[in-house]
């Protein structure tokens, strides 16, 4: 049976959130003939123009049930009218909607159409501390790619959405499908890795919220021992209250911030230095190899020798 799905468009949307994601449907077809019609739909009827200036001319005024609604992202969402629109439309459709699939910043209309709330949930690295200040109820997975709870996909950055399809694909067509869709697209069929590998310690450069002193301070103290005491002593404050604000400021708890910094200046280091894995897993406080091997291939999806031979 043909599966509906419908792409809402938005002014300012970007354009790869909806190409990427749309590519993979339609090469599904083609290995799957008639599994996807591919609908996208306007809310409301003014024009469409996408955040590079590309008009987009045909757009449905489809109504549902659809099988899947696929919001994207965009700097349009910012617009609260809208943001507005694009939410209304989406709390109608998703009362028959099978599932529900957001692309980047598209998890804030699935927020504030509230069907996230309670759920785990993804988004753009670099809106983490945004989305989880103002939306404290969803659990935020700030490392994943992709994320599903229930009927609710949401991914990280636009070009995530190419992981979602070929998640949903699999989902519905099997996993040889989904691998000749990756293979046509020339893409990973998983990847490896998290977000935050794209991020510069995980924005903490560029930190502008209360905890900026200390985020300079746990770069310059790498080598030392970083518990949530010591921290919260830095920040002069009680653990239990500086471990939640932190997590409310940042998205994330202040021991995956540690490590994420540790993996950014270990990773700079592999690049610019000779100097061996152990002694780099030493310096910024991994304390053996072998712990910060586990944290690379995580984060980076290889091995810090690996990535040095990378390099090369």
């Amino acid at each position: 049976m043909t599966k509906r799905i419908a792409v809402v468009l938005f002014d300012g949307l970007q354009l790869q959130s909806i190409a990427g994601p749309l590519s993979a449907f339609e090469v599904a077809n083609r290995f799957a003939p008639d599994s996807y019609c591919l609908e996208p739909v306007r809310p409301h009827p003014d024009p469409v123009t996408t955040s590079v200036g590309i008009p987009i001319a045909h757009c449905s005024s489809a109504i549902g049930p659809f099988d899947t609604l696929l919001v994207p992202g965009g700097g349009g969402l910012q617009n609260h009218s809208v943001l507005k629109g694009v939410v209304d439309w989406l709390k109608v459709e998703s009362l028959a909607a099978r599932r529900i699939a957001t692309v980047c910043t598209g998890a804030y209309v699935a927020a504030e159409a509230g069907l996230l709330d309670g759920l785990r949930a993804t988004t753009h690295w670099d809106a983490i501390g945004h989305f989880s200040r103002h939306y404290p109820r969803i659990r935020l997975q700030p490392d994943q790619i992709v994320v599903r709870d229930g009927s609710i996909w949401t991914s990280a950055g636009v070009s995530s959405g190419i992981d979602l399809a070929l998640a949903m694909i699999e989902e519905d067509l099997g996993s040889a499908v989904s691998m000749r869709v990756a293979r046509q697209l020339v893409v990973p069929y998983r990847r490896q890795g998290g977000q935050l590998q794209y991020s510069t310690m995980a924005n903490a450069e560029e930190a502008q919220g209360r905890f900026s002193e200390l985020l300079n301070w746990i770069r310059d103290h790498l080598s030392e021992p970083m518990s949530v005491e010591v921290l919260a002593d830095v920040a002069g404050m009680s653990p239990r209250n500086f471990a939640r604000a932190f997590r409310r400021e940042t998205g994330i708890t202040p021991a995956k911030m540690v490590e994420y910094m540790r993996l950014e200046i270990a990773r700079s280091s592999l690049e610019a230095t000779r100097d061996s894995v152990e002694h780099i897993a030493e310096a910024v406080g991994f304390g053996d190899p072998e712990r910060m091997r586990r944290a690379f291939v995580k984060a980076y999806g290889k091995s810090p020798q690996a990535h040095r031979r990378s390099l090369r």
